[in-house]
């Protein structure tokens, strides 16, 4: 029997679900996931391996419309999942206008790989009829794409989807071991999950003025010491992120720390500083410095 194998990229506006959908069909938690939009920074890989098959999932950052050079990297990395794609999964949900960002989806449209359409959050709806137009509307937009109505919240419909992606993967020998279930490094889940605490803990703008660097990262057989920086933009929000008498700061420390403990299944020593880099956003040399532009 051939082995299969390909990179199928998730994509969509922001607030979908891309997110809880990309860390069920990988089965492991590699994706932020919070109710505010633009969680997502970069491409995620989640790997699948079976004896036969090999999927590399990529979640990409929410399609939008730029305001600063940050949000336009995002945009480059959802933009690229289009190109390097075997299957495309494009998502929606119940509730978002099929006119958003229509740009994106007109690229979408002329896809000649494997599109499929994943109408999320259907749990919302209150009938079937409801569901049916918001198919036939979405039909007449991506008339080649496959239609998959699921709830990512409550696992619905998601077996199905992913064994229509195995059955669509071209025939191809693994990408990557059959060991890996990422191609990011174990300091990139550290970010994340530092990143995902502040969107939790911090309200407005403060959490999209954020940086997360892993500065130190010393692992031991039964132990890891790991010393992160939080950037921010402006001296205001170092005086947020820390709070008063450094509670605020210590409060995020103590979050943060128990997940990494629950990702890496090691006690953790967590040292955690905050520094102000101006403006880190609209800078190119910060943005490439940080990842975000190759």
């Amino acid at each position: 029997m051939a082995h299969k194998a390909g990179f199928v990229n998730i994509v969509g506006n922001p607030n979908v679900g891309k997110s809880t959908l990309m860390n069920l069909l990988v089965g492991e938690r590699m994706s932020i996931i919070t109710s505010k939009a633009q969680t997502t920074r970069h491409r995620i890989t989640g790997i699948v391996n079976a004896d036969d098959y090999q999927i590399v999932f990529g979640d990409t950052p929410g399609v939008l419309d730029p305001k600063y050079k940050l949000q336009k990297s995002m945009l480059d990395f959802s933009l690229e999942a289009l190109i390097d794609a075997d299957i495309l999964i494009y998502v929606t949900d119940v509730v978002e206008s099929p006119t958003k960002n229509q740009s994106f989806l007109d690229k979408v449209a002329k896809e000649k790989i494997p599109v499929i359409l994943v109408i999320n959050k259907i749990d919302l709806l209150k009938g079937q009829t409801d569901l049916l137009e918001i198919i036939d509307r979405w039909k007449s937009i991506l008339p080649q794409a496959e239609v998959y109505p699921t709830s990512a919240k409550e696992n619905f419909n998601v077996d199905n989807l992913m064994k229509r992606v195995i059955e669509l993967l071209p025939d191809s020998p693994p990408y990557f071991g059959k060991d890996a279930l990422t191609d990011k490094p174990a300091r990139f889940f550290v970010t994340e999950i530092v990143r995902e605490k502040i969107l939790l803990n911090y309200d407005k703008e403060v959490p999209y003025a954020t940086q997360v660097i892993v500065e130190k990262f010393d692992e031991k057989d039964d132990s890891i010491h790991i010393m992160v920086v939080i950037y921010v933009e402006r001296d205001s929000q170092k005086g947020i992120i820390i709070g008063q008498g450094g509670k605020k700061l210590k409060r995020l420390g103590i979050d943060a720390r128990k997940d990494i403990e629950t990702f890496f299944g090691k006690h953790v020593f967590l040292e955690m500083f905050v520094k102000v880099e101006h403006d880190w956003r609209n800078r190119e040399n910060k943005l490439r410095e940080f990842g975000y532009i190759e």
